[in-house]
C-alpha cells in the first residue's frame, strides 16, 4: 500500500458541499453555519486545533462557501487546500468580534441553520453579530456524513489494514517478552509501541498524511483493569492468567477505524472461554444481520440478547456500536433509543461487551461496512478464542 495519498481531492468537497446544499434547500435554509472541527474538516478539507478563536464555516444556497478563521491559521488552512473563502479576524475577543467580521463579508439572510453542536456561548456571539437573522438549530451536516463517499471508504479500508496491523504489532510484543522470559510489557508500554507501529506504517507508507485529533492509538487494559469500559492504560504490568484486551484504531484521511480483541495469557479458565466465546457469538450475530434497512434499536437489540440469553446480561454496560467516519464515535447510534435506518455506505462499530468487577472486560469491534444485502468487516483480525490465546 505504498505511496498511499490521504489528501483528498478538491472535486470531492465539491460534491460534498453539494450534498449539503440539496439538504438545506429541502429544510427550507439559505444558509448554514457550523464549527464543529469535523464538519468542518469534511466541507473543507481542513483539520485543526480547536481553541477559543472560532474557525466556522458559512454556506450558502447560492454557491457561497465561507471558512472564518484567525488570522494566525490562514497559512495553515492554504497549506492544506482548504475549500473554501478565507476570511479572517486578528485576534480574539478582538476589538470587531470575529462573527461581525463574518456578518459584514456573508451579508443578510432571512433562515439560517447552524449546526446543534455549537456552544451557547458561540450562537450568542453569532446572534449579537446578526440580530436580524432567525437562527435554527439542526443536526444537518452530521446526517449528511452519515452515508460515507467512495473515496471517503477507501480511506476507512486502508486505516482498517493498518488497525489490524496494530493488533498484530501489540501480540508480537507480548509473545516476544514471553519467549525471552522476561518481564511482559505494562498497559502504558504495550500502548505506545501500537501507537508507535500505527503511525510509523502511515509515515512510511504513504503521502499527504492528515494529522487528525488522534492519528493511531487506542485504549489498553488487563485483568480487573479491563472491566472498566473505557478504562486508560497503566502501569500494570500484564501477567500470567490475565484476560487483557487492545482497544485500537486509527484515522486515514481523518477517516476513523477501530478494532479490538480481548486476549487471554496462558491456557483459559472454563469463566475465561465462556465469556469470550458468548461475546464472539454476539458479535457474530451483529455481522450476520447488520445491514441496510435495519433501525440502528433492532440490531442492538439483536446483538445483546445473545448476551442476555446466555445469561450475562447483568454484565452489559454499554449498546452493540455507534457511526464512525470524521469521528472516533458519531452518529448514528446502535442502540435502543436510536431509530435510524441503516443504510448502504454507512460505517459501524459492532463490539459488544461485557465487564465482570473484580476480574476483567470482553470486546470484540470490528469497523462495518453497511451494504444493500449485508455489512462487510473492515476490520479481519481473528476473533476466536483459540486465535486470541497466547501461550506461556
Amino acid at each position: 500500500m505504498t505511496d498511499f495519498d490521504q489528501r483528498l481531492t478538491p472535486a470531492f468537497f465539491d460534491r460534498v458541499q453539494a450534498r449539503v446544499r440539496e439538504r438545506m434547500a429541502e429544510e427550507g435554509f439559505d444558509a448554514f453555519l457550523t464549527d464543529h472541527p469535523e464538519d468542518i474538516a469534511y466541507l473543507t478539507g481542513f483539520f485543526h486545533h480547536p481553541s477559543e478563536r472560532p474557525v466556522a464555516i458559512w454556506l450558502d444556497l447560492t454557491g457561497r462557501v465561507v471558512m472564518l478563521l484567525p488570522e494566525l491559521e490562514r497559512e495553515y488552512a492554504e497549506s492544506q487546500s482548504a475549500r473554501a473563502e478565507l476570511v479572517a479576524f486578528f485576534e480574539y475577543p478582538g476589538v470587531v468580534p470575529p462573527f461581525a467580521v463574518l456578518a459584514d463579508v456573508v451579508g443578510r439572510r432571512c433562515r439560517v441553520g447552524f449546526a446543534s453542536t455549537m456552544s451557547h456561548q458561540r450562537l450568542s456571539a453569532v446572534r449579537a453579530a446578526m440580530a436580524d437573522t432567525e437562527f435554527i438549530g439542526s443536526d444537518l451536516v452530521t446526517r449528511a456524513r452519515y452515508v460515507k463517499f467512495p473515496e471517503e471508504i477507501v480511506l476507512h479500508r486502508e486505516a482498517a489494514r493498518i488497525t489490524d496491523r496494530m493488533l498484530d504489532a501489540g501480540v508480537q510484543l507480548v509473545t516476544d517478552a514471553v519467549a525471552a522470559g522476561g518481564e511482559l510489557p505494562t498497559e502504558a508500554e504495550l500502548e505506545r509501541h501500537v501507537t508507535s507501529a500505527g503511525t510509523g506504517l502511515m509515515y512510511a507508507e504513504h503521502r499527504n498524511v492528515v494529522v487528525a485529533s488522534l492519528l493511531a492509538g487506542g485504549l489498553v487494559y488487563s485483568g480487573a483493569n479491563s472491566a472498566f469500559p473505557h478504562g486508560l492504560p497503566s502501569v500494570n504490568r500484564l501477567k500470567a492468567g490475565d484476560t487483557f484486551m487492545l482497544s485500537l484504531g486509527c484515522a486515514v484521511g481523518g477517516r476513523f477505524i477501530e478494532g479490538e480483541r480481548t486476549f487471554v495469557l496462558g491456557e483459559p479458565t472454563h469463566d475465561q472461554r465462556r465469556y469470550h466465546d458468548t461475546i464472539r457469538a454476539a458479535q457474530q450475530v451483529g455481522r450476520d444481520t447488520i445491514r441496510a434497512g435495519l433501525e440502528c434499536r433492532e440490531a442492538n437489540r439483536l446483538c445483546l440478547d445473545v448476551i442476555r440469553d446466555a445469561g450475562l446480561g447483568a454484565f452489559i454496560r454499554h449498546r452493540q456500536g455507534h457511526g464512525i467516519g470524521l469521528g472516533m464515535h458519531e452518529a448514528p447510534w446502535l442502540e435502543d433509543g436510536d431509530a435510524t435506518l441503516l443504510a448502504a455506505g454507512m460505517v459501524v462499530s459492532n463490539e459488544p461487551g461485557i465487564y465482570v468487577p473484580g476480574h476483567a472486560g470482553y470486546r470484540i469491534s470490528d469497523s462495518m461496512l453497511v451494504t444493500a444485502d449485508g455489512a462487510e468487516a473492515l476490520t479481519t483480525f481473528p476473533r476466536a478464542l483459540d486465535d486470541c490465546t497466547i501461550a506461556l
